[in-house]
């Protein structure tokens, strides 16, 4: 049985099927992880709107569960997934929500740099998370 912590979720990390890339850390609850088991549609706890969300249901990014793993203390998931619509994961329009690559072994600076030099938005987020008024 899955381990849960004191607020009732345990992190949830997504990877693509096909190259490996980790493209999103998120946190599943019970229910989040029942559905996502139950649908092969990856859903999750958003802590900061205290609700549960279906990844892609606004900008049509949905990641399609292929395997789930949990590791072995049973207090995190690993989901294996397909991301439809435009590919990406990130809110931020990027296929991954580690776009930013922290360098290492050079003298601590502030700034980050892109992880994929060049890497253009695979979606417009203003155009996509619009609201409608």
């Amino acid at each position: 049985m899955p381990k849960f912590d004191a607020q009732g979720v345990l992190p949830a990390i997504a990877t693509d099927v096909h190259s490996g890339e980790v493209v999103m850390l998120a946190y599943m609850n019970a229910e989040a992880l029942a559905r996502t088991i139950e649908t092969g549609i990856a859903h999750y706890w958003s802590r900061s709107r205290n609700k549960l969300w279906v990844k892609g249901e606004t900008s049509g990014n949905r990641q399609r569960v292929l395997e789930i793993r949990t590791d072995c203390d049973q207090d995190a998931i690993w989901l294996r997934v397909e991301v439809e619509g435009h590919g990406a994961s990130c809110h931020l329009g990027y296929r991954s929500c580690f776009f930013r690559r922290v360098p290492v072994g050079e003298a601590a600076r502030p700034e980050l740099e892109l992880a994929h030099t060049g890497e253009a938005r695979a979606f417009d987020p203003g155009e996509v998370y619009k609201k409608d008024t």
